[in-house]
C-alpha cells in the first residue's frame, strides 16, 4: 500500500538526506550527500546513515515505529551508492513494488547518470568504455581491478572542460552495467581519476587539490536515475533528480 504525504514528511532521515522525487505508489528518490551510509553496517542503527534506524539486511529495509502509530513503518532500499558518493538512491514504502523495482535493476531496465569530476582531459567528447573487470570482497571490504571476466560499459561524455591546471574536466558517465566501483576504476585506467577517490585515485593530485580548494570529497554525483515500471494494471514513468552539488562547478 502507498503511504500517505506524512509518511514522507515524518521519515527519520539522516544528516542532509533529502526527498527529491517520488509517486503515488509509494516510490521515491532521497538525495544523499558525500559521507552518508546507504545502510548502517552494523546491526543497530548508526548516525551516519540515511535514516538513523535500525536495518534488516534480509529483507533490505529499515524499520522503525513512529510516536503514536500501532505498528512498524518500513522504507524498502533499492539500490546502494558508496559513502563518499552523492545523489540519488531508490527507496519504496510497499514489499510488492520494492521487488519489482529491484528486478528493473537485475534486468538493466533503469537508466542512471552520474557526473563526475575528473583529472585530465578527455581525447574525445563522447565516448563507449568497455572493460573486463574482478571484484574483489575481504573483510567487507570492496575492490575492483581490471583482468576480470565482468563486461563494465559506460557512455562517458564531458560537459565542460576547466582551466586549471592540472587540467580537470566534467564528465557525464552513463552505465550500462552495475559493477562494484566501475565507474570510478573506467576512468582511472583511462588517466582520468576521479577528483578524491581515496582509493583508485591520484593521490598526489588530490592532496593538491585539497589545498588549493579545501575540498575532500569523492566528486562522484549520482545526478538522475530514470525508468518505467508496471504496477496495477498501469505503466507509470519515474525520474527522481538530485542537483549538482555547487563544488562541482566551482572547483572546475
Amino acid at each position: 500500500m502507498a503511504e500517505d504525504d506524512s509518511f514522507w514528511s515524518t521519515l527519520p532521515l539522516g544528516p542532509g538526506v533529502v526527498v527529491v522525487g517520488r509517486d503515488a505508489n509509494g516510490l521515491a528518490g532521497l538525495g544523499k550527500p558525500a559521507g552518508v551510509l546507504s545502510h548502517p553496517n552494523v546491526a543497530v542503527p548508526d548516525p551516519r546513515a540515511l535514516l538513523y534506524q535500525p536495518y534488516q539486511p534480509d529483507g533490505e529495509y529499515y524499520e522503525w515505529t513512529p510516536p503514536g502509530a500501532t505498528g512498524p513503518s518500513r522504507l524498502y532500499l533499492l539500490n546502494r551508492l558508496d559513502s563518499p558518493t552523492s545523489g540519488v538512491i531508490l527507496v519504496a514504502a510497499d514489499p510488492a513494488l520494492a521487488a519489482s523495482i529491484r528486478e528493473l535493476f537485475q534486468r538493466k531496465r533503469v537508466r542512471k547518470v552520474y557526473q563526475a569530476l575528473v583529472f585530465g582531459a578527455p581525447p574525445q567528447p563522447v565516448q563507449l568504455w568497455r572493460d573486463w573487470l574482478r571484484v574483489e570482497k575481504s573483510a567487507g571490504q570492496i575492490r575492483t581491478g581490471t583482468g576480470g571476466q565482468l563486461m563494465a560499459e559506460t557512455q562517458a561524455t564531458v560537459i565542460r572542460a576547466g582551466k586549471a591546471d592540472p587540467p580537470r574536466a566534467l564528465l557525464k558517465l552513463e552505465p550500462r552495467t552495475g559493477r562494484s566501483h566501475q565507474l570510478r576504476v573506467q576512468c582511472a585506467t583511462r588517466g582520468l581519476p576521479i577528483v578524491g577517490d581515496q582509493t583508485y585515485g591520484d593521490f598526489k593530485a588530490n592532496r593538491g587539490f585539497a589545498r588549493a580548494t579545501g575540498e575532500r570529497r569523492l566528486f562522484l554525483h549520482a545526478l538522475e536515475t530514470s525508468f518505467d515500471y508496471e504496477w496495477q494494471g498501469r505503466t507509470h514513468r519515474f525520474v527522481a533528480k538530485a542537483p549538482l552539488p555547487p563544488e562541482f562547478l566551482k572547483s572546475l
